[in-house]
């Protein structure tokens, strides 16, 4: 088994795809870990997974059934490449007032803390 060494700290990211002048939870999410396959056969690019939920009700997942997404480790973590211009695919939230309203949405759409 390979046990990854760079992985995503636990908390909210934005995607690419935030637009800062919508609501706080667009394209918000929050990873709760990584995971690994327990199968040794699966393509190497699946062997570890990040595992994370999104903030925000449109998001297909969550209209399924409260379900969490999951990215291969590798495609969360490094960048992407969109109209010439080179960006991380996440980026971690910092900024406390974000994260407690957040927190807050979180607790209303998983009923957890």
């Amino acid at each position: 088994m390979n046990i990854p060494t760079k992985v995503p700290e636990k908390g909210f990211y934005y995607h690419y795809k935030h637009d800062p002048s919508l609501k706080v939870s667009n394209y918000a999410y929050e990873v709760v870990g990584v995971g690994v396959h327990t199968e040794e056969n699966c393509r190497p690019e699946d062997s570890s997974m990040v595992v994370y939920r999104p903030l925000y009700k449109d998001a297909n997942v969550f209209k399924a059934g409260k379900l969490f997404d999951l990215r291969p480790l590798e495609m969360f973590m490094y960048d992407v490449s969109k109209e010439g211009k080179t960006f991380s695919r996440f980026t971690k939230i910092t900024d406390a007032k974000v994260v407690a309203e957040l927190e807050a949405i979180k607790k209303t759409m998983y009923g957890v803390e």
